[in-house]
């Protein structure tokens, strides 16, 4: 399943800016991947970048389509991603914030996003952003019958180093407001696993530079975890079935330990349950 767009920014010969991997998935588990995708339109002449600049985790998240689709067969679990690179409009930023569309990332000029103007930036968040969005929304929408209640597992990777410090993390497990019990137990899990470094809210935390899981988890007041695995990791076939099986048993885990903990937090107690009949 994928969705097309062409408008100005996006022509006949480009890809749509959204797919759809394993959409029969009937788990709890909806994977997203706003960073997967590295294309850029041809109208945009590769950015003005070299060809090796746009495999580097400025324009991508490194290993995270093939541990998307390793974790979805995995949880049978839809994988909604996006086709293009984070240079061309970063889907999990607001359209209308500087850094959707960077002029400058990790220091290198992105001489296409110079000086755009307003009509310009729409037209990216128009052919673009715009409908990524609203295929995870009609995604969620429609599960709304099929399934109790999902998950959102947002994938993200990280750089191994930045600004000259190693980061220690194999993975970090991001959360900020609305339900955060599957994000925590999700980070519990992981922490379990031998000689595995679990950043909480590192090397990022969920703040207000933070789009998806915000704008689609929050106001359905779904479970969700945003999950930042090191680039290193998961920078080859193997290493992203290994880290799609950690993924996942955590995944699990977590998922039945949210559940348990909700069931016991809404059954009545015995004592109250006696209380109730005796007013009867």
């Amino acid at each position: 399943m994928s969705g097309r767009t062409a408008e100005k920014v996006l022509g006949p010969g480009d890809p749509a800016p959204f797919v759809v991997f394993n959409a029969a998935g009937n788990s709890p588990f909806l994977i997203i991947g706003d960073h997967a995708g590295s294309a850029v339109p041809h109208r945009l002449q590769s950015l003005g970048l070299q060809r090796d600049d746009l495999r580097r985790h400025i324009a991508i998240d490194i290993g995270v389509l093939g541990l998307g689709q390793a974790l979805a067969r995995l949880l049978d679990a839809p994988f909604v991603h996006q086709a293009y690179s984070r240079l061309v409009i970063d889907c999990n930023r607001l359209p209308a914030r500087p850094d959707a569309i960077p002029e400058v990332s990790d220091g290198t000029p992105i001489p296409a996003n110079r000086h755009l103007s307003d009509r310009a930036r729409h037209a990216r968040s128009a052919a673009i952003h715009g409908p990524y969005h609203a295929a995870i929304a009609a995604v969620l929408d429609t599960r709304r019958t099929s399934v109790e209640e999902t998950i959102l597992l947002s994938l993200h990777s990280f750089t191994p180093k930045m600004d000259g410090l190693t980061r220690p993390w194999g993975v970090g497990v991001l959360h900020g407001s609305g339900r955060t019990e599957f994000a925590l137990g999700l980070r519990d899990a992981l922490a379990e696993q031998a000689d595995l470094i679990v950043g909480d809210n590192e090397p990022y935390a969920m703040d207000e530079t933070d789009y998806t899981v915000p704008f689609h988890a929050f106001p359905r007041n779904l479970p969700y975890a945003e999950i930042e695995v090191r680039q290193d990791l998961v920078g080859n076939p193997s290493g992203q079935e290994a880290w799609a099986t950690r993924l996942a048993d955590a995944a699990r885990l977590a998922a039945e330990i949210s559940s348990m903990r909700e069931g016991s937090e809404q059954a009545p107690t015995p004592g109250h349950e006696r209380s109730q009949g005796g007013m009867a």
